[in-house]
């Protein structure tokens, strides 16, 4: 059986869509996924399934969204397929449409609370536009999934839909893998960001933490919105030394940098009930790498740093409630020394082997042969 993925990006950082991939190609299913072109898009010739990247005019806003949607419709309905999954609302228009057209099945993966995401917040009209898209299309969706228990109960009680909860959890054996790094930063602990580099992550109070904290490196490893900004604000407190930005990074290249790190950081704000409930991949990139957290004491991530006892949580996003935080973790040597042994616990349980019988029992009841 054919199934096609299909992701509003450039596919190559996309583990989510990576893994679900990788698990039904196991299942003997015909895996492509097809997302965008981007002119710095990294190479992704070393996945095992088959690509498209489609090269578009406009690569923001609506005008991207709708010329997208346009391009992603026509392209899958060319395409013999038995199954396609729409990943997040953004695809759904033009997943939905295709499969109602060509009477073959629509599968709905949201990675996160798409209509709740702090970039809509202020913006009211754009935020209805994508709920009134939400509202028109899930309740005719019959097989969905979703990254956390409150945001499939939220989205269920909307849409009267069941989802499936498919968290984001790393692969157990890419762990036993090490890759040298490309570039070099000053031998001192790391602390490490990995993820989409935009508003209400704490990355501005965590580069301004920096200021108090010369034991140690920040270094933010990903791309987004904020980044130019980030950037001049590092050079206007002369922290050039202390914080570093790689950009965009292979997985292998991410994982290497990760395990190096003494410190993962994940400071959401609560700001919208996506970031409330949310389960990002980074946490589970560290905890999958034995790295001490440092997490918002939002309650998801709340339950697993409590559950493992692996790091620490601050309940407001302070510059100030940071650095305390940081130095607390590096010089209490015992205590740290339990969280890296209740890391391998944690990092034993919390693994995509564990998960992705949930895949492939979401995909079987889809029609999956």
């Amino acid at each position: 059986m054919k199934v096609i993925l299909a992701v509003t990006n450039d596919i190559a950082t996309d583990r989510r869509v990576q893994r679900i991939g990788s698990t039904l190609l196991r299942q003997g299913a015909d895996v492509v996924i097809v997302g965008r072109k981007r002119k710095d898009s990294l190479s992704i010739s070393h996945l095992p399934f088959k690509h498209k990247r489609i090269r578009l005019l406009f690569n923001r806003g609506a005008l991207f969204y709708a010329e997208y949607n346009i391009r992603l419709f026509i392209w899958l309905c060319i395409q013999p397929a038995d199954i396609i999954t729409a990943n997040d609302l953004d695809t759904l228009p033009a997943v939905y449409l295709c499969c109602k057209l060509k009477k073959i099945t629509a599968v709905y993966d949201s990675h996160e609370h798409f209509t709740e995401v702090p970039e809509l917040i202020n913006r009211r009209l754009i935020k209805k536009i994508w709920a009134w898209i939400e509202s028109a299309i899930v309740p005719h969706i019959h097989f969905a999934s979703t990254v956390s228990e409150p945001i499939a109960q939220d989205l269920q009680q909307r849409y009267h839909r069941s989802f499936t909860v498919i968290r984001n959890l790393p692969e157990k054996k890419i762990i036993e893998n090490h890759f040298p790094l490309s570039f070099t930063f000053p031998d001192k602990p790391v602390i490490i960001y990995q993820g989409s580099v935009n508003i209400d992550r704490g990355l501005e109070e965590m580069i301004e933490a920096m200021k108090h904290i010369t034991s140690a490196i920040l270094i933010i490893a990903g791309d987004g919105d904020i980044q130019h900004q980030l950037r001049i604000r590092v050079k206007s407190l002369q922290l050039n030394n202390r914080v570093y930005f790689t950009g965009r990074l292979q997985p292998d290249q991410l994982l290497a940098l990760t395990q190096k790190a003494a410190i993962g950081i994940s400071l959401e704000k609560d700001r919208g009930l996506n970031y409330r409930y949310a389960l990002p991949n980074k946490l589970f990139d560290y905890i999958m790498s034995g790295v001490p957290v440092l997490v918002s004491a939002l309650p998801e991530m709340k339950k697993i740093v409590q559950q493992y006892n692996i790091g620490v949580l601050i309940d407001e996003v302070t510059p100030e409630a940071i650095s305390q935080a940081i130095h607390g973790m590096l010089e209490n040597t015992e205590l740290y020394k339990i969280w890296k042994q209740n890391l391998k616990i944690a990092a034993d349980q919390l693994c995509w082997e564990n998960e992705e019988g949930l895949v492939i029992e979401l995909y079987q009841r889809a029609g999956l042969k």
